[in-house]
């Protein structure tokens, strides 16, 4: 991420405006220089969709999509996020006319979450890959979730439903 526009002096006692466009509403709130993003989202915001596991980057649960480009919440600080637009998992339905997306239902259909811990995350992850790679191989996909740590599906249905939205099997996939 480019490195803050501003030319004021932030304070670290002192909490600063910032202003995001959050799923493509306008919302303003303040934090302390130092305050992550993942918090501010949460804790200021009230978009509790983006959890927080590790808070070293590690998990993914955190991902959110800054300008169209997944990161990790949890490693940026909401000052850096100022003038940006932020999308997180409860912004996807937003663009489908308020329906799950095509990837949230293959989700459902596939059994790829238990908990949900993690889905908020794999789904920002899922959705910034799949606009930049629509058809990837089962083994893209499998490198591209090693960046996610999910305790409870396996990643079969995951992978499963991913195939799935991208109109291929994991069987086709195996052949290619």
């Amino acid at each position: 991420m480019p490195p803050l526009k501003s030319t004021s002096v932030l304070t670290a006692e002192a909490r600063h405006a910032v202003s995001i466009v959050l799923n493509g509403t306008p919302r303003t709130g303040h934090a302390h220089p130092r305050l992550l993003l993942s918090d501010f989202l949460r804790h200021e915001l009230g978009a509790h969709g983006t959890r927080v596991g590790c808070e070293h980057g590690v998990c993914g649960a955190c991902t959110v999509r800054i300008d169209g480009v997944a990161v990790r919440a949890c490693l940026t600080l909401a000052v850096q996020a100022d003038g940006r637009r932020i999308d997180t998992v409860e912004g996807l339905s937003q663009g489908n006319e308020g329906r799950m997306t095509a990837l949230q239902e293959a989700f459902r259909r596939h059994h790829a979450l238990q908990c949900g811990f993690c889905t908020a995350g794999i789904l920002m992850s899922l959705t910034d890959y799949l606009d930049r790679n629509p058809k990837p191989t089962e083994e893209e996909l499998r490198d591209m979730l090693s960046g996610h740590l999910c305790r409870c599906t396996g990643y079969a249905g995951i992978v499963r439903a991913v195939m799935d939205v991208t109109g291929r099997t994991v069987r086709e996939v195996a052949h290619v």
